[in-house]
């Protein structure tokens, strides 16, 4: 546990302790009347209440489209299965700053409904909740339907015989067993609409703004540290309850469930009631998920005089202005960082998944907690506290590289510690005993026993940690050098430039930004590892585990 905890010591709660402290702390002494001033301010309140007000929205609308499709997935046999299962994930692993493209370009000015019916969403609230219904629409599918397709259908077919109509079934039998992991998932899509910023500063607007969005404005525009640091301390206050609440759930789900293979429990599709269930999420997905993936692409290739490459050509100029290199560096540039990310997130991350599979308790369960902070505290706030924390000997890294993949590492070790754990608590013990036994160091039997089972759910780490390093935003967007761009931040700084040429090379970039994900996902599904069975209702599945 000691590397990992080094790690999230001086890269995680020193830099966040130190943006923090800068900003409450005035001539040696500690302000905390600010605290009251910020919280008292109606335009934070106004902040408040809508990140708070959009996540529960955002919540409620992605269960209510995507539970239907929890089922399809689940129990439904059809031809392209697989292939819709891998077209769904594909915008859960795209930087929020794509997908925030993706919808102004369906939705903003110029967009498809502005083309064709004169209508605009951007700069609405439905904008920013259809974007995040986009984004979390596969953590409800993957996390409920993993559960889903390994429940015994012999119970609620047990209840139909005993009089019991399908909806009594669903929701005397199915639901109440299903209920721990809907709750796990709800609060992971919670998690990160409550903490939304890449989709909320493209659509958004002026007018909407969550904690943030607020946390960014006060920092980078406004230089207001004081209240920042509030905002900061409230937004973490919030999601340490929230990851509670996650962790009450998790020993919720902890409880006997009568599983069974998920192959047993498919049925090919029949009767009238299942086609048009099937029909309604496939058109669910096509509009949702497809076409504004679609338009992306067609909005990068649409230039003056009709379609073409002329965008992608543009980014192999430097035009001196936002840009000190070619924005195409942005790709090389972003492909280094992020394999560098992946290396320290998976020895980061591999390490404490080990230690988790050894260690149980109280102190366990915190340190647990520990590794899921970077997806809910502001990446912001983090990126910030790097460029004031890591300045002075020895940790001087303010002008070096190493900073880019070191905050995206941040972000991609609990992916690594998701997949790995589960595969690592089903290591049988003997295993390791047997080894020992037979004279083998620790080192040598983790080598030989371990690492051949836990083989595919390493790469699969890696492929998760390379795909969310690769579109990491809130904090290198400080941190990024001008002659280094990573994709996302300059895909950002292309839109907040005027003029026809800067949006359809931020639509360009998007759109490579696009393809480099959807080739990570597509390797990853080609070697996922087996599934699982088990007794119980398993681990917590997060952002990876049903995947």
């Amino acid at each position: 546990m000691a590397v990992p905890v080094v790690f999230f010591g001086l890269f995680f709660a020193y830099p966040v302790a130190a943006i923090v402290g800068r900003g409450l702390r005035q001539n040696g002494a500690w302000q905390f009347g600010a605290l009251g001033d910020v919280l008292g301010d109606p335009g934070i309140g106004q902040v408040l209440w809508f990140t708070l007000w959009q996540a529960l929205a955002s919540t409620g609308l992605t269960l209510a489209l995507a539970m239907p499709a929890a089922y399809v997935f689940a129990r439904l046999e059809f031809p392209g299965k697989s292939l819709l299962r891998a077209v769904v994930t594909v915008p859960f692993v795209l930087p929020t700053v794509v997908v925030g493209t993706a919808f102004l370009a369906m939705l903003g000015r110029g967009g498809l409904l502005d083309d064709l019916w004169g209508v605009r969403l951007d700069t609405t609230v439905w904008a920013i909740l259809l974007a995040h219904v986009f984004f979390n629409y596969a953590v409800v599918v993957r996390t409920v339907g993993g559960l889903w397709a390994q429940l015994d259908p012999r119970q609620e077919e047990a209840a139909r015989m005993l009089g019991a109509s399908r909806l009594r079934a669903l929701r005397t039998v199915t639901l109440p067993a299903l209920g721990p992991a809907v709750a796990a998932a709800a609060l992971m899509v919670f998690l990160f609409t409550f903490t939304s910023f890449g989709v909320v500063q493209i659509l958004g607007g002026p007018g909407y703004a969550t904690l943030e969005v607020e946390i960014y404005r006060q920092t980078a525009q406004l230089l207001d540290l004081p209240t920042a640091a509030v905002l900061t301390l409230v937004q973490f206050a919030a999601v340490a309850a929230i990851l509670a609440v996650h962790a009450w759930t998790v020993r919720r789900r902890e409880t006997a469930l009568n599983l069974v293979d998920a192959a047993h429990a498919v049925r090919r599709v029949h009767g009238a009631g299942q086609r048009l269930l099937l029909g309604l999420v496939l058109g669910t997905v096509a509009l949702l998920i497809l076409l504004p993936l679609g338009v992306l692409v067609e909005r990068a290739l649409d230039v003056p005089g009709g379609y073409g490459l002329g965008y992608f050509r543009a980014l192999l100029l430097s035009d001196g202005g936002a840009f000190l290199v070619p924005p195409i560096d942005a790709v090389g540039n972003s492909l280094g960082y992020a394999a560098v990310a992946t290396l320290v997130a998976l020895l980061v991350g591999g390490l404490a998944a080990a230690a988790l599979t050894r260690r149980a308790g109280r102190f366990t369960r915190g340190f647990d907690a520990l590794l899921m902070l970077p997806l809910g505290v502001s990446a912001v706030t983090v990126g910030f506290g790097f460029l004031i924390a890591l300045d002075e000997p020895p940790l001087d890294l303010r002008a070096s590289w190493i900073l880019v993949p070191l905050a995206q590492a941040l972000v991609g070790v609990p992916f690594v510690v998701r997949t790995m754990l589960p595969v690592l608590r089903a290591v049988d013990d003997r295993l390791r005993e047997a080894a020992a036994v037979l004279g083998a160091s620790p080192w040598r039997a983790w080598r030989e026993v371990d690492l051949p089972l836990v083989r595919r759910a390493l790469l699969v780490a890696a492929g998760f940690a390379f795909a969310v390093s690769l579109g990491e935003f809130g904090a290198t967007v400080f941190i990024a050098r001008p002659d280094n761009p990573t994709l996302p931040v300059a895909v950002a700084r292309l839109l907040g430039r005027a003029g026809d040429l800067n949006y359809g090379q931020a639509m360009a970039l998007s759109t490579i930004l696009m393809i480099v994900c959807v080739v990570s996902l597509l390797l990853l599904e080609r070697i996922r590892p087996l599934a699982r069975g088990t007794g119980t209702a398993g681990t917590p599945l997060d952002r990876t585990g049903a995947f």
